[in-house]
């Protein structure tokens, strides 16, 4: 059974940094096009950070680049997103997604057919 488990939301204050994981069972997280998301109150999902290792492609939407990270670890099957310099404006629920069965780098919410609970991200100024 896929399932993809996030954890390590928070409040944290501007400046301030946090690193979300999200752990995946039942698929090979480097095997396929793996995500972060986020979406706050009222506005639509947006693609965050993405990786498809098979590929060695990498993709940072201009908002967070330089200031967020995605790795993996496959020992422990687990996808991560360090977030560093945060600010107000990343406040959002953060969601890890998987699209399986593709063999690219996918940017897009609807190209993602497994997605985790999400996660709180909030961020004080």
């Amino acid at each position: 059974q896929v399932q993809l488990v996030e954890s390590g939301g928070g409040s944290v204050q501007a400046g301030g940094s946090l690193r979300l994981s999200c752990a995946a069972s039942g698929f090979i997280v480097s095997s396929y096009s793996v995500a972060w998301f986020r979406q706050a109150p009222g506005k639509e999902r947006e693609g965050v950070a993405a990786i498809y290792t098979r590929g060695g492609t990498t993709y940072y939407a201009d908002s967070v680049k330089g200031r967020f990270a995605i790795s993996q670890d496959n020992a422990k099957n687990t996808l991560y997103l360090q977030m560093n310099s945060l600010k107000p404006e990343d406040t959002a629920m953060y969601y890890c997604a998987a699209r399986l069965g593709l063999g690219y780098l996918a940017l897009h919410p609807y190209e993602y057919n497994r997605w985790g609970q999400g996660t709180q991200v909030t961020v004080s100024s």
